[in-house]
C-alpha cells in the first residue's frame, strides 16, 4: 500500500512539474506569448496536444469590423491614371443595398461626412457603382485621345477598358492586376456613356476561416524525426513535414503554394536553400531544370516583361550549390556550372552597372510594383533601380560559380568570378549601407542621378549577413534592422494607401532567413524573437501560410494568401536543421554550428539525418552556441565536422556550453510614410499639393539636397540640364519616396534624331509619335540600327530612346525587348523596353538612359539585337521606336 502510495506520489509530482514547465513562457511580447505546449494570443490559444497534433481557436477579425466607407478610383486600361495619386472616390455603405451617385471620370469628390468608429460593414453589402465616361468619350470623339491627369495620352484605338481599383474585397489597388478580375470591369451595355459594375463587399464565403485542428495523417518516418522538450516545436516542424509531402506534384517538382501552382524560380531556390536540398535532393533537381531554357535560369514573368527589369534569377544558382554539398553528384555540379556560368555572363552585359558595382534589377522575392516601389516608377525605371536583395543574390552566386569553377579545375574562371563577387560587395557597401541607421538602404532608384531609398528591406538585411556581404557590419544589421512585434517587415517603413501583401507585411520565409542570419550574428534577442515569429503563424493558423499582416498578425488582411507555402514550411525545417541543430554544408564536409536560445534550454535529438552515404542520429543537450563536447560513435569529433566520405549508421552527441548570449532587436510599431509628391513644373517653378502629415519638403537637384521647404512650391535657378525631385517628411522626420524626377532641359544641351530618318519606317497603324513615324525593332527587323550623332561639347550624356511596346501588360508575361547599345564600335550599355500594357502601342514612354562620356566630334551609335540580349520569351522580342534623345548632363 505505501507502494503505490509513493508511486501516485510521484507521478503528482511529475504531472505538477510538467504543468509548471508548460506555464512557463519561452518568449513574451506584447502582441502575443509562447508556451513550451502553446501559443496566446489575445482570446486565441493555439495547443500542441501531442508533437503530431495541434488544435487552435482563432478566428480572423478581417471580416468582423470593416470599414463601411470604400474608397475607390477609375482606372482606364489597368493604370492610376483618373486622378493624382492620394485622391480617391468615397462612398459610405449603411445600407444592405448601396447605388453611388454618378461619378464624373476624373472629377474629385465634394467635402465627405464623418462615420462612427463603431459603425461596421454589413455581411454581403451590394454596392452599384456607376460612371460617366463622357469627358474621355467626348475627347476620343473630337480629338482621338484622351490626355490623364499625368499628361499621358490614351489613344481610342488604345482603349481596351474602365476598372474600379479600391481598398474594399473584390476591389483591389493592384492596378496592373485589375485586367485579371474581370467583376472590376465597369461596363456601359447601353452605350449612353455610363458605366456600371455591382459587387457584393464583405462576403461571408470570403472570411477564408482556417481548420480547428491539425492531426498528422503521412507516414513521415522516411524523414529526420526531431523531438525536444517543447511540444510546440516539435508539432510546427511535423506540421511542416507533411505538408512538404503535399507540396510535391505527381510529376516530381515542388509546388509553390496551395493557391500557387507551377514551379517559380525564386520560390524553389529559396526553399532548397533552406531545407528542401537536404530533404528532397531529387525534387529540387527535378524542379530546377524545370526553370531552364536554352541553357539558361528562366526569369519569372514579372515587371515589364520579366528579364531584365526581373534579375533575381540567379538565386537558382546558390540553389544549386546548395544541392550538389548536400549530395556531392559531380554530374550535377558540372551541369548546373553550365547553366549559371551563360546566364551570369548574360547578366554581365545586361544588369551590371560599371559605374556602382551594383546589379540593376527589381527587389528579389518584392515583385508587385507599388506594393514596394513609388507609383511613377515605370518598368524601365525598376529595370535601373539597384537593390540590396538582388545585389546581395548576384554577390553570392558568383562566390558560388567561383567555388564551382575551382573544384571544376578551371582557376581563370574562378578568378573571375571571385573578382566579379568583390566588386558587388564594395558597391553594395558604397552606396546601400546607411551609417547613421545602422543598416543597408532599399535600393538606389531615381533617372539619371539615382537617391537611395533609406528604407529598410527584411530579406536584403538577412542576406546580406548569412551571404557575409554586410562583413563588420553584421551584427549592426540585425541589431538595428526595424522589426514589429509579429517579425520583420518586408520594408519599413510602410507606403500609404498600399494594401498589405509586400507593403505592411510579414513574410515567414523572410524571418527564416532572419533567424538564420540572427544566429550567425551571434544575437540570441533577435534569434528568439525570430523563432517565435515562425511558431506563432504555424501553430495559430495550422499551416504555413504565405503571409501575415505586419501590424496585427492576421492572415486574411493580405491582397493573397496562399496555404503550405513551399518556402514558408521550408523556413519551419531550417530552424530545427540550420539554427538549432547548426547544420552546414561545405563542399566535402558536414559542420555543426548549433545555436539553441536559452529559452529553449533542454535535450532534443535528430534521428534519421541522412548525409550522402551516412545516416547520422543526432542527440544535443543544452544552450548558447559554443560547443562544450561533440563526439561520433563516443570518439571526439574534431572541427564538429563529419566528413563526406562517411557511411552506415552513426550516433551523434552534442553538449553545448551553455554560454549566455545577448543582443538587441529594434522593435518598431507600425509605421507608414507620408505620400509621395506629384510634382508639376511651369514659369521656372516647382508645384505640389500639399500632403497630410508633412511638415516640410526636401528639394532635391540631381540627387542631391537642395533645400527644405515649407511651402508647396519650389523657384528654380535653373542653368543647364537638372533633375529635380521632392519628398515630404513628416513631424518624425520620416520621409516619403522621392517624386518623380522633373527634368530642366534647356535646348542646347538635348539632341533628338528621328529613328524614321535612319531606318525603315513601320506602316503599322500606331498613334502618338512624333516626326513622320517610328520603327519596328525586332529579331528579324532592323536588327542593327546605326546612328550618326554630332556633338558639340565634351562630356558625359545620356542616351535614351522614347518607345512602345504593346506585347503584354505592365505586371506580367515576358516580353521585355532588350538590346545592347555601341559607341564608336564599343559597348556602351544595354537599353531595355519594357512591356507597357496589353495591346497598347500608341503610349509612348522612355526607356532607360545609357550614360556615355563623349568626346567633340561625331560618334556612331548603333542600337544592336546581340545574342545576350535573348529575353525569356524568345520569340517576341520586339518594340517600336520613335526617337533617340541625348542629353548633356554635365
Amino acid at each position: 500500500m505505501k507502494t503505490s502510495l509513493r508511486v501516485f506520489g510521484g507521478l503528482l509530482l511529475l504531472s505538477a512539474s510538467a504543468i509548471a514547465q508548460n506555464n512557463k513562457p519561452i518568449y513574451t511580447s506584447k502582441a502575443y506569448t509562447i508556451y513550451p505546449d502553446r501559443v496566446v494570443q489575445g482570446k486565441y490559444t493555439a495547443k500542441a496536444i501531442s508533437s503530431t497534433s495541434l488544435t487552435s481557436d482563432y478566428r480572423s477579425p478581417a471580416n468582423m469590423f470593416k470599414s463601411p466607407v470604400i474608397e475607390f478610383k477609375f482606372s482606364i486600361n489597368g493604370k492610376d491614371n483618373e486622378m493624382t495619386p492620394g485622391i480617391n472616390h468615397h462612398f459610405i455603405c449603411l445600407a444592405q443595398a448601396n447605388e453611388t451617385p454618378i461619378i464624373k471620370f476624373g472629377e474629385a469628390d465634394k467635402a465627405q461626412k464623418a462615420v462612427s468608429a463603431t459603425t461596421f460593414l454589413k455581411p454581403s453589402t451590394q454596392i452599384k457603382i456607376r460612371l460617366d465616361m463622357g469627358p474621355v468619350l467626348k475627347a476620343f470623339k473630337e480629338q482621338g485621345f484622351y490626355t490623364c491627369v499625368n499628361g499621358d495620352k490614351i489613344y481610342k484605338n488604345d482603349f481596351k477598358g474602365v476598372f474600379v481599383a479600391g481598398n474594399t474585397a473584390p476591389m483591389i489597388w493592384d492596378f496592373n492586376n485589375l485586367v485579371n478580375h474581370p467583376d472590376l470591369e465597369l461596363k456601359d451595355p447601353d452605350g449612353d456613356g455610363i458605366y456600371e459594375t455591382t459587387l457584393i463587399l464583405n462576403r461571408p464565403e470570403d472570411e477564408n476561416k482556417i481548420a480547428s485542428s491539425w492531426t498528422m495523417t503521412r507516414d513521415a518516418s522516411a524523414f529526420p524525426q526531431y523531438h525536444s522538450g517543447y511540444k510546440i516545436s516539435d508539432a510546427v516542424y511535423n506540421l511542416a513535414l507533411e505538408e512538404m509531402q503535399r507540396a510535391v506534384e505527381p510529376d516530381s517538382t515542388f509546388r509553390t503554394g496551395k493557391e500557387w501552382g507551377g514551379v517559380w524560380t525564386r520560390d524553389i531556390s529559396y526553399s532548397i536553400i533552406l531545407s528542401m536540398a537536404v530533404l528532397q535532393p531529387k525534387v529540387a533537381v527535378y524542379s530546377l531544370m524545370r526553370k531552364v531554357k536554352n541553357g539558361r535560369i528562366i526569369q519569372d514573368t514579372g515587371t515589364g516583361g520579366a528579364y531584365p527589369c526581373s534579375s533575381d534569377r540567379m538565386i537558382w544558382g546558390v540553389a544549386a550549390f546548395e544541392v550538389y554539398k548536400v549530395t556531392g553528384d559531380k554530374d550535377w555540379l558540372e551541369k548546373a556550372y553550365r547553366i549559371i556560368k551563360n546566364s551570369a555572363d548574360d547578366d554581365a552585359l545586361n544588369v551590371y552597372d560599371s559605374q556602382t558595382g551594383l546589379v540593376r534589377g527589381e527587389s528579389s522575392f518584392l515583385d508587385w510594383r507599388e506594393e514596394t516601389y513609388p507609383k511613377w516608377m515605370q518598368p524601365a525605371d525598376i529595370y535601373e533601380s539597384e537593390c540590396l536583395g538582388t545585389n546581395v543574390a548576384h554577390y553570392q552566386v558568383n562566390k558560388v560559380l567561383s567555388q564551382m569553377a575551382a573544384l571544376l579545375k578551371d582557376p581563370a574562371a574562378a578568378e573571375l568570378y571571385s573578382k566579379r563577387a568583390v566588386t558587388i560587395k564594395k558597391g553594395i557597401q558604397e552606396h546601400l549601407w546607411i551609417p547613421e541607421k545602422g543598416y543597408y538602404g532599399q535600393y538606389l532608384y531615381g533617372r539619371n542621378y539615382k537617391t537611395l531609398s533609406p528604407r529598410s528591406e527584411g530579406l536584403g538585411e538577412a542576406l546580406s549577413v548569412l551571404f557575409d556581404a554586410a562583413g563588420l557590419n553584421a551584427q549592426s544589421v540585425i541589431s538595428n534592422t526595424p522589426v514589429n512585434e509579429f517579425g520583420v517587415p518586408c520594408i519599413y517603413p510602410q507606403i500609404p494607401g498600399i494594401l498589405p501583401y509586400h507593403n505592411n507585411a510579414i513574410w515567414p520565409f523572410v524571418e527564416s532567413y532572419w533567424a538564420m542570419a540572427s544566429a550567425k550574428a551571434g544575437d540570441e534577442t533577435s534569434l528568439m524573437r525570430a523563432i517565435s515569429a515562425v511558431y506563432r503563424p504555424a501553430a495559430m493558423f495550422l499551416t504555413n501560410k504565405e503571409n501575415m499582416v505586419a501590424t496585427d498578425g492576421d492572415y486574411a488582411g493580405t491582397q493573397i494568401n496562399s496555404s503550405n507555402m513551399l518556402w514558408s514550411l521550408s523556413g519551419n525545417i531550417a530552424l530545427v536543421y540550420k539554427v538549432l541543430f547548426g547544420i552546414h554544408y561545405n563542399e566535402s564536409s558536414l559542420q555543426f554550428q548549433p545555436f539553441v536560445p536559452k529559452a529553449l534550454d533542454g535535450e532534443r535529438s535528430l534521428e534519421n539525418y541522412k548525409y550522402r552515404g551516412a545516416v547520422l542520429n543526432i542527440s544535443m543537450k543544452g544552450f548558447g552556441n559554443l560547443i562544450k563536447s561533440i563526439s561520433l560513435d563516443g570518439k571526439i569529433l574534431q572541427d564538429a565536422t563529419i566528413p563526406a566520405s562517411l557511411t552506415g549508421m552513426h550516433t551523434v552527441k552534442i553538449t553545448l556550453a551553455d554560454n549566455v548570449l545577448s543582443g538587441k532587436s529594434n522593435l518598431q510599431p507600425g509605421y507608414t510614410a507620408p505620400e509621395t509628391p506629384v510634382v508639376n513644373y511651369g514659369k521656372g517653378t516647382l508645384n505640389w499639393d500639399k500632403i497630410a502629415g508633412a511638415i516640410s519638403y526636401h528639394i532635391l537637384k540631381n540627387g542631391k539636397m537642395a533645400a527644405s521647404v515649407k511651402a508647396h512650391s519650389y523657384k528654380l535657378q535653373a542653368n543647364g540640364y537638372a533633375e529635380y525631385q521632392v519628398a515630404s517628411v513628416d513631424a518624425k522626420g520620416i520621409s516619403s519616396f522621392n517624386s518623380e524626377p522633373v527634368q530642366v532641359i534647356p535646348a542646347n544641351v538635348v539632341s533628338v534624331t528621328e529613328a524614321e530618318t535612319v531606318a525603315d519606317k513601320s506602316d503599322l497603324p500606331y498613334q502618338g509619335f512624333s516626326g513622320s513615324g517610328f520603327v519596328e525593332i525586332s529579331k528579324t527587323k532592323n536588327t542593327i540600327i546605326n546612328i550618326l550623332i554630332n556633338i558639340t561639347q565634351t562630356g558625359v550624356y545620356a542616351v535614351d530612346f522614347k518607345y512602345a511596346n504593346g506585347n503584354g501588360p505592365i505586371n506580367t508575361e515576358n516580353k521585355c525587348a532588350i538590346r545592347t547599345l555601341d559607341a564608336d564600335g564599343h559597348f556602351a550599355g544595354t537599353v531595355v523596353f519594357p512591356q507597357r500594357g496589353k495591346g497598347v502601342w500608341s503610349e509612348w514612354g522612355f526607356s532607360n538612359s545609357v550614360k556615355i562620356k563623349l568626346s567633340k566630334g561625331k560618334h556612331n551609335l548603333s542600337l544592336q539585337f546581340k545574342p545576350a540580349n535573348e529575353n525569356m520569351n524568345g520569340d517576341i522580342n520586339q518594340a517600336m521606336v520613335d526617337y533617340l534623345r541625348v542629353i548633356r548632363l554635365d
